[in-house]
């Protein structure tokens, strides 16, 4: 059963009134796919169909429509967001924010995507501050409230302004951490933009850090981990794993809690090391057996790992999604379900997009799927053309919210997998949208950071 209208109203409107209309007509969609607004579908030629895809296929969600029993956490307030994928542990579960979204403000962040440089790392939010870095590795401070910039600081490489696909962002104690694609950490002061040290690690870094307890974690894009001092960049361990000749734009941070860091690589093997030595806890491989073409056997774990509540969920292109137990390793479920997208954690349930454009929830508990949404594949589903990128989900006050590369945002029904409502963006979204302060925010392809409350 679903909680009750009165103690948990879930069914709301992601950006204000004027979707309702649009809910209405939307709810009985199973995928967006199947939406006509006119009414006009041509009839289909007579004729057995064979696919053209390699590997299409969909999921089906393992228990009868209606029966997925899916209750969640009254969703809490969140002040910060200080580092890709929330938290250390990137388990940020279920975030209140008011019952309708509508644009705040928007600022211009400098330098936007294109055909050679991308966003890979989304905003951090910290100390009524939302940070940002563009595509000329430039940072930005910002004012939660009314998006006023407070401070810039300018971390290009000197001998090669050509640009690069940047790692991210990372805060703690007032310090900003950012990992360069020029392969060069810097420490900032969060307050003015100072730079306190650098540390050139002499290798491109596409991941963002991961800062606790006074250590920086950040993988290089030749699948070393490198731990870094906070107080001055000084090298305290590194860990290597297999290298990939091939791998997917931007790598995932790792994740950390109760003195044992998560770290995924490209060639799809997650590791528990001691954040303090370094030592190898336990190893396991998320490859599925089960490979065609040569994108769908890209091993690499793109999508963050996160720690809950002394269990690893991860999931890899290649795939495999799996819970681990954090201390021993071993697997207490695993499912033949790849995507290249952070899963997100709630209660005893875990929502991810897969390599098929497809949302779903999972049960923390056994791996069984609940529900499956299907999401647009190609802005021209007819030809088969231009591909649509999904990046999420991120759950706040009842609504799964994904961003697309067609600068929509989606707003889903975690407990049913339902569409709730659609949102123009700026341009298109490549990366996942975050949640603090009561805001919900998005970075465009343009550079234009938009602001929700």
């Amino acid at each position: 059963m679903h909680p009750s209208p009165k103690s948990h109203s879930f069914i709301k409107p992601l950006f204000g009134l004027a979707l309702i209309s649009v809910v209405s007509l939307l709810g009985a969609c199973e995928t967006l796919e199947d939406l006509d607004p006119f009414g006009q579908k041509e009839k289909p030629l007579p004729g057995e169909r064979i696919s053209i895809l390699v590997n299409e296929r969909s999921l089906q969600a393992d228990v009868a429509p209606g029966e997925a029993n899916i209750v969640l956490p009254e969703p809490t307030q969140n002040d910060e967001w200080p580092m890709t994928g929330g938290f250390a542990n990137h388990s940020m579960h279920h975030i209140a924010v008011s019952d309708t979204l509508s644009e705040i403000w928007s600022s211009d962040i400098g330098s936007g995507a294109d055909d050679e440089h991308r966003f890979v790392g989304p905003p951090i939010v910290a100390a009524g501050r939302i940070y940002t870095m563009d595509t000329d590795s430039e940072v930005r401070a910002f004012s939660i409230e009314d998006g006023d910039r407070i401070w810039s600081t300018d971390l290009e490489d000197e001998y090669d302004d050509d640009g690069h696909i940047g790692g991210g962002l990372a805060y703690e104690r007032d310090r900003i951490f950012v990992s360069t694609g020029y392969g060069v950490v810097f420490a900032l002061n969060a307050t003015t933009g100072e730079i306190i040290w650098s540390e050139n690690t002499k290798i491109p870094l596409r991941a963002a850090p991961t800062v606790r307890g006074g250590r920086v974690f950040i993988s290089t894009v030749d699948n070393t981990l490198l731990a870094l001092d906070a107080r001055d960049g000084s090298t305290l361990w590194t860990h290597s794993g297999a290298q990939e000749t091939a791998s997917l734009l931007g790598s995932a941070s790792p994740a950390v809690e109760s003195g044992i860091v998560i770290v995924p690589y490209t060639s799809g093997e997650l590791f528990a090391l001691r954040t303090d030595t370094g030592r190898v806890l336990w190893q396991d491989n998320l490859v599925s057996i089960r490979r065609t073409d040569a994108v769908a056997s890209l091993s690499q774990i793109r999508g963050r790992p996160l720690i809950d509540r002394g269990r690893v969920i991860a999931i890899s292109h290649a795939g495999v999604m799996a819970a681990i137990d954090l201390r021993t390793g071993r697997r207490i479920w695993s499912r033949q379900i790849g995507g290249a997208e952070s899963p997100w954690v709630a209660g005893d349930f875990v929502f991810t997009i897969t390599n098929d454009n497809e949302l779903i929830a999972v049960s923390r508990d056994d791996g069984k799927v609940l529900w499956v949404l299907g999401l647009p594949k190609f802005e021209d589903p007819e030809d088969q053309e231009d591909p649509i990128t999904w990046t999420g989900p991120l759950l706040v006050s009842d609504r799964l919210i994904v961003a697309g590369s067609t600068g929509e945002a989606l707003a889903v029904s975690p407990y049913t997998g339902r569409l709730m409502g659609i949102e123009e963006l700026p341009d298109g979204i490549a990366v996942p949208p975050i949640s603090a302060g009561g805001f919900v925010f998005f970075l465009a392809d343009d550079a234009e950071l938009a602001a929700y409350r």
